[in-house]
């Protein structure tokens, strides 16, 4: 917590600013200082009395820009919160200071008619960024399965793939993100132009390391995507089916595999409950025949759901990434889960796990480009039993060769890869030399 003095002096100048809201009440304060990290037994546990100072709502890029110069200059830690549907705590105040919301800086300000290149600024929600670009016969290629909600800003600083990762990979691939409008914290706070390149490092860094006020993305021809699943009498059928359909010639915007246990008890969306482990696809309608060809060769259940519909809400794409997770929290809250790319093959290290963990470990796989390369990532459900045993099913996880981004730390680096991203670092260095920005969530920074 700052020193109440600091907090009172600093509310003084922003209340004379323009365009800005400025919120001290603690219901507020609390309510903003959370996201969705109660997915993780562990942040609950070290996150739970993060609490702003201060919330503030500008309306308008200067009313960022007055926001930083006072922050700048009472040296007061500055956290930036989109929509706040994140399960890592991106957006909690680890320092407390002020939580800024960037919800009301929702324009969209370009769209290009002849690439498709669109621009926008950071609150826009993704449900009506791809409404707009619908109209234009496009849409977004990567989404959270909470895209209804999500923003962009948060999107991009916070997230890292999910619905369209099969066909497009992931966030931080080279061609999804254009170029940023960026404010800086330096000591000359500035609003700066970043292209492709540039903003790279800004890209999945937790808004450590600059104040996106708008992103230029690519996006891709819209789709009137078909829903489709097949479901598969045992595990060996049912990896084969989902390789064979990641890597097929299709247009997919998602492949998902459910365990049986799973399909029990989550929303009967995707058809019946059955005894047998269910993939889920959306593909192009040129695409379905293909699917039901490869289903038939291999003996699996083929069922063609019809056309997405997503003024419905409960198609196919709201059983997949974190949502799984969601749905069956909402059962049972004990069920936490982990993130990780599975080796190829993938049936020795599935089974060696089954083996060892049994019922508490409940497996659900999304098929995803990495690299340029069809793989199959994995947010499997656990049942938590306590930190040891989850840091031993990660450590038996890596051991038998997956690579782990473990949704129960902390920083960006830990969650990720591991490593320390020295561009990340060193944009901090330039656009904020005091470290102001999100404070304890860049470990290449601490």
């Amino acid at each position: 917590m700052i020193r109440p003095s600091l907090i009172n002096k600093l509310c003084s100048e922003l209340n004379l600013v323009n365009d800005l809201e400025v919120i001290n009440l603690i219901p507020d304060r609390e309510r903003f200082s959370r996201d969705f990290f109660e997915y993780s037994p562990v942040l609950e546990q070290k996150l739970k009395g993060c609490l702003a100072d201060l919330v503030v709502r500008p309306h308008s890029v200067n009313a960022v820009i007055a926001v930083v110069i006072a922050c700048k200059k009472l040296s007061v830690p500055l956290t930036l919160r989109g929509s706040g549907t994140g399960n890592y705590g991106q957006s909690v105040p680890l320092k407390g200071g002020v939580v800024m919301l960037m919800s009301e800086l929702s324009r969209i300000r370009n769209f290009n008619s002849i690439d498709g290149v669109i621009t926008v600024e950071p609150g826009c929600l993704l449900k009506d960024i791809d409404q707009e670009l619908a109209s234009h016969g496009r849409q977004l290629r990567l989404l959270p399965s909470t895209w209804k909600s999500a923003s962009v800003g948060g999107f991009i600083a916070g997230g890292s793939g999910g619905i369209g990762s099969v066909r497009w990979g992931f966030l931080r691939d080279p061609g999804h993100l254009l170029g940023l409008e960026i404010i800086t914290l330096d000591n000359q706070p500035r609003k700066i132009e970043l292209d492709a390149n540039e903003a790279q490092a800004l890209n999945h860094g937790y808004g450590t390391n600059g104040i996106i006020t708008s992103l230029t993305l690519a996006t891709t021809p819209t789709c009137d995507w078909q829903e489709v699943t097949i479901d598969c009498t045992d595990w060996n059928q049912a990896l084969d089916l989902l390789n064979k359909c990641s890597c097929a010639a299709l247009n997919l915007n998602l492949c998902t595999l459910l365990e049986k246990q799973i399909l029990k008890v989550i929303p009967n969306w995707s058809g019946s409950p059955s005894n047998h482990i269910r993939i889920l696809i959306l593909v192009s309608p040129d695409g379905v025949s293909t699917i039901e060809r490869i289903a038939n060769c291999s003996f699996a259940k083929f069922t063609h759901l019809g056309p997405e519909n997503l003024k419905k809400g409960s198609g196919l794409r709201e059983l997949s990434w974190n949502h799984t997770t969601l749905h069956m929290r909402a059962i049972d809250p004990n069920w936490t889960y982990l993130q990780m790319l599975l080796p190829n093959p993938e049936m020795p290290f599935i089974s060696a796990l089954k083996n060892r963990w049994g019922e508490n470990l409940l497996w659900h796989l999304e098929g995803v480009r990495q690299q340029g390369s069809q793989r199959i990532a994995a947010l499997p459900l656990v049942r938590w039993q306590g930190i040891e045993l989850l840091e031993e099913l990660i450590r038996d996880c890596k051991q038998l060769g997956a690579i782990i981004f473990n949704p129960h730390v902390i920083t960006v680096e830990d969650g990720g890869l591991g490593v320390i991203d020295i561009d990340q670092v060193e944009a901090k260095r330039k656009y904020d030399p005091s470290g102001l920005l999100n404070p304890g969530k860049l470990r290449g920074w601490n």
